[in-house]
């Protein structure tokens, strides 16, 4: 009888990183949530990505309860806003150590696991702002850009491990994260309608619709995909439609 494959998702509590778990789970794959504080149900481990000790702990632990590891998806991370004047060293140094090398860290550590695993493959989640300027994402976006440049280097460098690693760019995504900011604005409604409006599909991308994305590549089935991104963003990033026209009455 074959084993069931088995996922660590980075960030899985809430948000983007929730509805990957939920989609894989639904797939059939078994899947570790690691994040800050571990949720109250099986499979879920209370995991500093910061901690490499704490990391490797625990991707062993996930590796021992299921018999191996196939897949890891990188989406935990944190944001920032702001120009280059905005954030200090410090705020770069926490936020590249957290976007980026905890996704270092994490795959880093699962390895052995995926080069014993005959469906290897890692997703990288990445943002609009890796491959899009935006206002008062310098910082955010810096971290988002080198993942989006890791994960080439990934994907030549594990190509004859038979390890996959593709990255996501999402949209700006209905999340709390997202929310959070919304409520921060002198006008959360006509914020919103702004961060709508600027997307070519007119509205904000649903984590649901990251998942399915993510369900894809890391299924045997998407064997000969490696070393791409795919935007989630409703065209955001390669899109210039001309503006809607007002309707009349």
């Amino acid at each position: 009888m074959s084993r069931q494959r088995a996922a660590i998702v980075t960030g899985g509590a809430s948000g983007i990183g929730a509805a990957i778990t939920s989609r894989l789970r639904e797939d059939g794959l078994r899947v570790f949530v690691f994040d800050r504080t571990a949720l109250n149900e099986a499979d879920s481990l209370a995991v500093d990505i910061a901690d490499d000790a704490a990391v490797r702990a625990a991707v062993s632990q996930a590796a021992e309860v299921a018999g191996g590891i196939d897949v890891v998806v990188n989406n935990a991370g944190i944001g920032a806003q702001g120009t280059i004047e905005d954030n200090s060293d410090e705020e770069w140094h926490r936020l590249f150590d957290i976007n980026v090398l905890g996704a270092v860290r994490v795959t880093r550590a699962a390895l052995p696991w995926l080069r014993a695993s005959d469906s290897a493959a890692v997703v990288n989640i990445s943002s609009i702002v890796a491959t899009t300027g935006l206002p008062q994402r310098a910082l955010y976006g810096a971290t988002k850009g080198a993942i989006a440049s890791l994960t080439l280097q990934m994907a030549a460098d594990h190509l004859p491990d038979g390890i996959r690693v593709n990255s996501v760019n999402p949209g700006t995504a209905d999340t709390p994260w997202v929310q959070r900011l919304l409520d921060s604005a002198d006008d959360p409604v006509a914020e919103r309608a702004a961060l709508e409006g600027r997307q070519p599909h007119g509205r904000l991308v649903r984590p649901d619709e990251i998942a399915a994305v993510v369900s894809f590549l890391v299924d045997p089935r998407a064997g000969s995909v490696t070393g791409v991104s795919v935007a989630v963003d409703g065209g955001m990033a390669s899109l210039r439609p001309r503006p809607r026209a007002g309707r009349e009455g």
